[in-house]
């Protein structure tokens, strides 16, 4: 590896070390910077220079580790809130909040060490971590582990085609501005191609919805429309919350119960993520499986509330 090309070994310096870690830093707290490409060229500098890093690990593992326990932190003291945020900003709506803590709840804790590896599940799982009031040195010891074991595999990845990198980095060189305005651009089609991807999912979900007062009117009607919860178990513990009488069944068990859900009145699904995603979703399901009287509630769980009707409190849970 003496042959280095100058791109790489520029890269062997304190500033390129800054970079890489700068840059591992602003992915983990929840920027779309791209951080796998980065990794990979910095393992191939490792393989040259060991000293290098080695220090560059540590750092990067420092940075995971604090960028994680800034969202855990989050978590812990507004956790509804903080879930509600991130799955409004999500460039993946089909990997969305819900679907994050059902991986968490099957999961549980060891879900933070494989956490870096699934889309959708590295930037929830520390602020759920902490939604759920997970122990503070139980989360800093499995996020040591994933982050450790994160980095050491896109590093080792980069040791590995070493040989291969040295050759492709020149020509990048060579083309100067134009190789960064192409990977400018490729950036934006991306962010772009995920945005459209969410426009789109929003417009498969349209469908009538019920408002919190017309759902008030049918449950003092006769027969009272059968209310259902779709949430997780995980998000009820976060907003232990519900509507009066309302049936709970989680999202990844609603087929389970097609069979047993009326076909003669008003079936009314709710969760409580923006846009109603999950709930339109299970409406749609149920829909698709001949149940024609279902409709999501608008709002869900929140607008219930805003509206100024009742809640039950469910037992244990966190109301922050």
């Amino acid at each position: 590896m003496a042959g280095f090309a100058d791109p790489l070994q520029s890269l062997y310096s304190q500033a390129g070390l800054a970079l890489v870690v700068g840059n591992v830093f602003l992915s983990q707290i929840g920027l779309p910077v791209p951080v796998t490409p980065t990794l990979i060229v910095a393992g191939a500098v490792a393989v040259a220079h060991l000293g290098w890093g080695a220090e560059l690990l540590c750092a990067a593992v420092l940075v995971t580790l604090l960028a994680d326990t800034v969202w855990y932190a989050a978590g812990r003291v507004s956790g509804k809130r903080i879930m509600a945020l991130l799955c409004r900003v999500s460039l993946t709506p089909d990997l969305c909040v819900s679907e994050t803590q059902l991986r968490f709840e099957r999961w549980g804790p060891n879900a933070l060490i494989v956490a870096k590896f699934v889309p959708g599940l590295a930037t929830v799982a520390p602020p759920l971590a902490g939604a759920l009031r997970m122990p503070s040195a139980r989360f800093v010891a499995r996020s040591f582990v994933g982050a450790s074991l994160w980095l050491l595999a896109y590093l080792a990845c980069g040791a590995l085609f070493a040989s291969q990198i040295d050759r492709v980095l020149p020509r990048l060189a060579e083309m100067g501005g134009r190789a960064v305005f192409a990977l400018v651009v490729a950036l934006a089609l991306y962010i772009a191609y995920k945005w459209w991807q969410r426009v789109r999912f929003r417009r498969a979900l349209r469908m009538a919805r019920i408002s919190a007062a017309e759902l008030r009117r049918l449950m003092d009607g006769a027969p009272a429309p059968l209310v259902i919860d779709v949430r997780s178990n995980v998000a009820r513990t976060i907003d232990p919350r519900a509507i009066p009488g309302a049936r709970h069944v989680a999202t990844d068990t609603v087929e389970l119960h097609v069979r047993d859900l009326p076909r003669d009145r008003d079936i009314i699904v709710y969760c409580n993520c923006p846009n109603d995603a999950t709930a339109a979703r299970i409406a749609k399901l149920l829909a698709g499986h001949g149940i024609k009287r279902v409709r999501p509630l608008e709002g869900g769980l929140d607008g219930w509330a805003a509206a100024g009707f009742a809640l039950d409190k469910l037992p244990g849970g966190d109301s922050g």
